[in-house]
């Protein structure tokens, strides 16, 4: 009896991927899916040829197809469990850490959308407001989410221009923050994005279309290596949902 046909089960990620985020480039999606080039490129002109996605010549965006559009069991997937698996994990989290917890999903080519948010019972706490969008390069969590993409940096150049910083954040800064998130596993804002709170966050690229992990707390409110234990645990916590 064989196995999974790999580039079958590579088609059905993309069509998923293309029904979750709408419209993206080849570039998009193959670093979604985890494919090279020229290999997604080939996949995409099949699916072109079969009718199941369309390509816009004059902005080189794929999606897909009207009808395949309507087929709702391409939304009903893995990324839909998996929200649906990381909320009782994110509410002990946040009452274990005393940290806001969110779990963003890329929506688009530029954004990202809360889709979960969890909170600790703590006197003092920070809340997020529900279904909030962001840029996508934006907070740590953009930077994680790069992070794990392994976005390289004119697609880097490209995700910080659409964000207003409320510092004066260089892009080589910035980048070098990335860098930093990819070696370490987890990524930091610290009042980059909102004023007064420090944000820590782990990407998850490898489930369509692509999620981060996020914890919030007050700025100084916990020191360096209180920080670094958050990220730690932050990594922990997206490990476990992946099981």
């Amino acid at each position: 009896m064989t196995g999974p046909v790999r580039s079958v089960s590579q088609s059905f990620a993309i069509l998923r991927l293309l029904a979750e985020a709408g419209t993206l480039t080849l570039s998009d999606i193959g670093r979604t899916v985890g494919l090279s080039p020229s290999s997604c490129l080939n996949l995409l002109k099949t699916l072109v040829g079969e009718g199941a996605v369309e390509r816009d010549a004059r902005t080189k965006y794929y999606r897909l197809a009207p009808a395949w559009q309507a087929v709702e069991v391409l939304r009903t997937d893995a990324a839909a469990r998996f929200i649906e698996r990381a909320q009782p994990h994110m509410a002990r989290f946040a009452q274990q850490s005393e940290a806001a917890m969110g779990l963003w999903k890329i929506v688009s080519r530029d954004r990202i959308q809360l889709t979960a948010r969890a909170e600790s019972d703590a006197a003092t706490r920070l809340s997020l407001a529900d279904d909030q969008r962001q840029p996508l390069g934006g907070g740590a969590a953009g930077r994680a989410i790069a992070a794990a993409q392994g976005a390289g940096e004119a697609e880097l150049a490209r995700r910080f221009a659409l964000v207003r910083w409320l510092t004066d954040l260089p892009f080589d800064t910035y980048a070098r923050q990335v860098s930093d998130a990819a070696a370490k596993g987890f990524a930091v804002d610290r009042g980059d994005t909102h004023r007064g709170v420090c944000t820590v966050a782990v990407g998850i690229a490898d489930i369509a279309p692509g999620f981060a992990l996020s914890a919030s707390i007050v700025m100084g409110s916990r020191s360096e290596a209180e920080i670094d234990a958050l990220g730690a645990g932050m990594i922990a916590l997206r490990d476990e949902l992946k099981l």
